[in-house]
């Protein structure tokens, strides 16, 4: 039934037959890789035949279908377009893609989509990359043809198939290694084995086959359980927001039950309100109109009570300017006599510095009559001397007490012009003044 279908196939479709055909060579060298890393040891290196192989087979793969881009010089076909479209569907792929970008020795795009298989396979995570870029069909018709094998079903049967590679463990050396100059060729000897060989490794194959088949239902058991899991907690996430919803309903329900209690007796107290309102407006009515009657009268009786208050305010004020009038001469007055106090003083002072003038000559006065009393003695020329001397004090004598007297002359003046502030002052001067000239007369007779 096959081989009349690929007959068919090739007849009708020559893509078709195409994409049978890679997907042939992609089981041979997945079955290869994983017989022969299983005898070898499950850990490859970069120069390991079946694995070079692998990674041609997966370049064609990728490259059936591929649409031609214009490029500035030629036509060309590149696979790292929709590889590099994974890191946007796939947010653990970001770390690929940005380690093939700073890989140094890669100059074209086909040397970074095999850096990025190469790295793909050593995550164990090719499988889940491509099974992303598949699904988004979408995406991939901007790179592919529509009779792509990554567009028809064989592209998701090498993606399951894929998936047996994860019991391999792959230690290449992507950098310092020149993937841009490689040559893309299927060696298909590497396929072909005699019945020989085959007889002799059929048990290995059984026994390999057992142990993929377990890795395979691991592998696949660990994605469920992580499946599983989420599916789990997405469950309770939603049991839990299912409760508090209940139960945000039930309050909600309880809080309109309260609220419409609460509306019908807001409205029977409103209507209670409003009775009593309107009672109350008919009363205040009426006291408003008795209040204003009220009003009328004792606004006549506040106007008289006004009228007499302003007239009483004139009559205050006039009262205070007249006294402050008044205060202003008192003021005036009192600068007056005290100036006239400071000028009584200032000829206090003088004359008190005459009268210790004339003491002070009353006292040369005194010495000389006792020098002229006691020459006297001594000779008559001396009396006659003395007798001239005694006839100019005499004459001496009468000048102060004409000048006594123009002094208590003008004493009576200022004591008339002082009036009776100073009059006790004057008169204790004046009294002074008087004994000290009966002093000096005295003393000059």
């Amino acid at each position: 039934m096959d081989k009349k279908t690929d007959v068919c196939f090739s007849v009708k479709d020559p893509t078709a037959v195409e994409r049978a055909n890679l997907l042939n060579m992609a089981k041979l060298s997945i079955k290869g890789l994983i017989e022969s890393a299983l005898s070898f040891g499950r850990t490859l290196d970069s120069d390991y035949p079946p694995l070079q192989q692998f990674f041609v087979v997966m370049e064609h793969c990728l490259k059936h279908g591929l649409k031609v881009r214009k490029s500035f010089l030629s036509y060309n076909k590149t696979i790292w377009g929709p590889l590099e479209l994974v890191e946007k569907l796939y947010p653990e792929a970001e770390e690929i893609a940005a380690s093939v970008r700073d890989l140094p020795g890669l100059k074209t795009p086909l040397g970074r989509a095999r850096a990025w298989l190469r790295l793909a396979l050593m995550q164990k995570k090719m499988a889940d990359y491509l099974r992303c870029l598949i699904i988004q069909r979408d995406l991939l018709s901007e790179f592919y043809e529509y009779h792509a094998l990554m567009m028809e079903e064989e592209g998701a049967v090498i993606v399951g198939l894929l998936v047996g590679l994860n019991v391999i463990d792959a230690n290449l050396c992507v950098k310092g290694e020149d993937l841009d100059s490689q040559v893309g060729v299927i060696d298909f000897s590497m396929y072909l084995k005699s019945d020989e060989e085959i007889g002799g490794k059929e048990r290995n194959m059984q026994i390999a086959a057992i142990l993929d088949q377990k890795n395979y239902v691991e592998e696949l058991n660990r994605q469920l359980n992580s499946t599983v899991s989420s599916l789990h907690a997405r469950v309770d996430s939603l049991e839990k927001s299912n409760t508090k919803l209940i139960e945000e309903l039930a309050i909600a329900k309880n809080n309109i039950i309260k609220l419409q209690e609460e509306n019908h007796q807001l409205r029977s107290e409103n209507t209670l309100i409003l009775m009593k309102t309107q009672h109350h407006l008919e009363a205040t009515k009426v006291d408003v109109e008795a209040e204003l009657q009220t009003y009328k009268h004792s606004r006549q009786g506040l106007d008289e009570m006004y009228n007499e208050a302003r007239r009483q305010l004139r009559e205050e004020s006039q009262l205070r300017q007249d006294m402050e009038n008044e205060l202003v001469v008192q003021v005036s007055m009192k600068h007056e006599i005290e100036l006239a106090m400071k000028l009584l003083e200032k000829d206090i002072h003088e004359k008190q510095d005459a009268l210790i003038g004339l003491r002070q000559q009353l006292d040369e006065v005194k010495a000389i009559n006792i020098e002229m009393y006691q020459k006297l003695q001594v000779s008559e020329d001396a009396m006659k001397e003395k007798n001239e001397i005694i006839g100019r004090l005499e004459d001496k004598t009468n000048q102060i007490n004409a000048t006594m007297k123009q002094l208590e002359q003008s004493d009576k003046d200022l004591l008339t012009q002082t009036r009776t502030i100073a009059m006790s002052f004057v008169k204790c001067a004046s009294n002074e003044a008087q004994h000290q000239y009966k002093l000096v007369k005295d003393i000059s007779f």
